[in-house]
This record gives structure tokens, C-alpha cells and sequence, in this order.
């Protein structure tokens, strides 16, 4: 699951990256387009790596837990989740934040 997400992230840092700079080439004297895609390339690709990799540790300990302690299971199990939902919607309000960006292209 690591793997698609970091393999999204750096699709989408490629593309609006790619985005910015041709917008920036374009403009010969205003470059705040190519500036926004930059930003909004580089929010996105952070944030969704910054989120896979807050997961993939939450689900590594996670699970380590259980395996010291499989009683424990289902005291470990909701936490996770719900941390994990968090660190899902931070990602998500960086997509929201980066297609109102690119709005503004």
C-alpha cells in the first residue's frame, strides 16, 4: 500500500511540477501561475508522502503490538484506525487545497 501511495505522490509532484514550469516558461513576465503549480505540486507530494509514511509507521507498531500481545487486539485495532482516518483526511484536505490551486492556473 506504501508503494501506490508514494508511487501517486511522486506521479502527481511530476505532473504539476512539469505544470509550473512550463506555465513559468510561458509567461515571460508573469510567473505566479507557474508558481501556484509549483506549490500545488509540491503540497500534494508532500502531503501524501508525509501521510504514507505516518501510516505505514501507525500500522508497523501497531501490529507489533498485537503480535507481543494478541489479547490486546481489539484495544490497539480502534486507535489505529481512527489515527489512521486522521492522517487520511489531512492528506485529503492537501488534495482539496491543491485542485482550489489549480483553480487558479
Amino acid at each position: 500500500m506504501r508503494k501506490g501511495i508514494m508511487t501517486l505522490a511522486l506521479g502527481a509532484l511530476v505532473w504539476f511540477l512539469g505544470q509550473g514550469t512550463a506555465l513559468a516558461a510561458e509567461g515571460a513576465g508573469d510567473s505566479t501561475k507557474g508558481l501556484i503549480a509549483l506549490a500545488a505540486g509540491l503540497g500534494i507530494g508532500i502531503a501524501a508522502v508525509g501521510a504514507g509514511l505516518g501510516q505505514g509507521r501507525a500500522v508497523a507498531a501497531a501490529m507489533e503490538s498485537i503480535g507481543r500481545n494478541p489479547n490486546a487486539a481489539d484495544r490497539i485495532q480502534t486507535p489505529m484506525i481512527i489515527g489512521i482516518a486522521f492522517m487520511e483526511a489531512l492528506a485529503i484536505y492537501a488534495l482539496v487545497i491543491t485542485y482550489l490551486l489549480q483553480g487558479k492556473i
